[in-house]
């Protein structure tokens, strides 16, 4: 039995993180249309043809959004969700299948996929097979073999990226890496992150977890392509317990609450701290099935130390060189994540009835603790208004990805940062599963990032990669 992991295999997952995060600090240029997938375009200016998979929530957001664009076809297994979003651009070609509008309207330049979960991973695979441009919402995919593999073939096929973080390009984002970067809080060995989700405050919730399996068998809606909303996942008989946007608590479908808000919630850590995969991992919750997620859980990351070199935050930066840039060594560093509405003790030196939220990170340093982006003691507070902002702004996360279509910059979240940033966030479930449970008493998970499984106990790879209903293949 294999006790730790190789240093070949941390060296390799960090650099993979260090590729995204580089590519970034490229300069912007324009090339021809033919290459970038917009056809005849020769200049930045000229507008895709974006497509929508799943448009009846996240979707129709992400698409109203990039207006800027032609919105040219929409594909949704639910007509009467989506309706509105249909309405909204009569002009769009409308589907059911996004195999066949992938297939029929050879115009499209760029697919925003916004369906459950579940299904991430096989509508983005299809475009990225297609030569097309994604923007793929978070989690990215719902295992962690699907997230190598997606971000493996959108490298190959060289088409422009970026998954649905938005706060990935936010000043706060920024501000915590300059804090981190240039010392304000000394070593962090230490990473707390919690959310309140999947419950909205005393007795709401945002979607139901902890529960069995509907028994009643309810007609299928006749605007409802159930077995194209099934999808890879095991077929089951309808139930309006599973959507729209329920389907996020089951196991099939979607990824708890560590996935729903672990992308966003953790990039900026990630990027601050320079992490790449975790060593082990993990996890103890409240009671769980083999149905849905638990109704809380504490996942815990170990990860090693960091040598000193630049981090480019995913972004533009002014020079590759100094703490600002990232060019600093870390320590190892644990991480802990939260749900349910569980959060970590009251660090030492916060002021009394000083909150910490219900959503909230604090980085532990070896001088003092960043609560959000709060520095204290108030001492080293002080003492950051001298810290330089070196690293560029973004102008907008959505444009991001638009002008990395037309030959600009990889966006922020490109699957190369995305890809590896979802593997660590999903494998934070794992542990969490009913099957595991009695075994996980008895010793954490060793992750071995390269081979792309656990060390120490086989039973537990085989949720890093799930079985799909015959027919599906990714």
């Amino acid at each position: 039995m294999k006790t730790n992991v190789t240093a070949r295999s941390s060296e390799l997952t960090r650099r993979q993180f260090l590729r995204g995060t580089l590519l970034s600090a490229t300069a912007f240029m324009v090339v021809p249309g033919g290459v970038l997938g917009v056809r005849g375009a020769d200049s930045a200016n000229q507008k895709l043809n974006l497509a929508g998979i799943g448009i009846g929530g996240q979707g129709a957001h992400d698409l109203g959004q990039m207006e800027s664009e032609n919105i040219v076809a929409l594909c949704d297994v639910d007509k009467r969700y989506a309706a509105h979003t249909f309405k909204k651009y009569p002009k769009a070609q409308q589907f059911t299948d996004y195999r066949q509008m992938l297939d029929q309207v050879k115009e499209i330049d760029g697919v925003v996929v916004a369906t459950p979960d579940h299904l991430h991973a096989f509508a983005a695979m299809e475009a990225i097979k297609r030569g097309k441009h994604v923007y793929c919402e978070k989690p990215l995919t719902h295992s962690v073999w699907e997230a190598r593999r997606l971000a493996t073939a959108a490298r190959e096929a060289r088409v422009a990226t970026q998954m649905g973080n938005r706060g990935q390009a936010s000043e706060q984002t920024r501000q915590l890496c300059e804090y981190v970067w240039a010392g304000a809080i000394g070593d962090v060995r230490e990473a707390h992150i919690w959310t309140d989700r999947p419950s909205q405050g005393l007795f709401k919730e945002y979607w139901p977890q902890g529960v069995g399996r509907p028994k009643d068998t309810p007609p299928v809606p006749d605007t409802l392509d159930w077995d194209l909303w099934i999808g890879p996942a095991p077929m089951r008989p309808y139930n309006p317990a599973y959507l729209p946007f329920k389907w996020r608590g089951w196991w099939d479908f979607g990824t708890g609450a560590l996935g729903d808000i672990g992308c966003h919630a953790m990039d900026p850590v990630f990027r601050a701290l320079k992490l790449g995969a975790p060593l082990s991992v993990q996890g103890a919750s409240t009671r769980v099935n083999g149905e849905t997620y638990p109704l809380g859980s504490m996942v815990t990351y170990q990860f090693p130390a960091r040598p000193a070199e630049p981090q480019a935050i995913n972004c533009h930066v002014k020079g590759l060189s100094g703490a600002a840039a990232g060019a600093v060594a870390m320590p190892a560093c644990k991480l802990v994540w939260y749900d349910g509405g569980l959060r970590p003790a009251r660090p030492d030196g916060l002021p009394e009835g000083k909150p910490m939220g219900d959503n909230g990170r604090l980085l532990v340093g070896d001088k003092g603790f960043i609560l959000g982006n709060d520095v204290y003691p108030q001492s080293r507070a002080k003492e950051i208004g001298g810290i330089a902002k070196n690293i560029a702004r973004s102008d907008e996360h959505y444009q991001e990805w638009i002008r990395a279509c037309k030959g600009g910059p990889p966006a922020g979240a490109n699957f190369d940062w995305a890809g590896p940033l979802a593997e660590s966030v999903l494998l934070g479930n794992v542990p969490l599963r009913v099957q595991l449970r009695e075994n996980l008493t008895l010793y954490k998970l060793l992750w071995d990032s390269a081979a792309l499984k656990f060390t120490n106990l086989e039973e537990a790879n085989k949720f890093v990669r799930r079985d799909y209903r015959t027919g599906w293949s990714l």
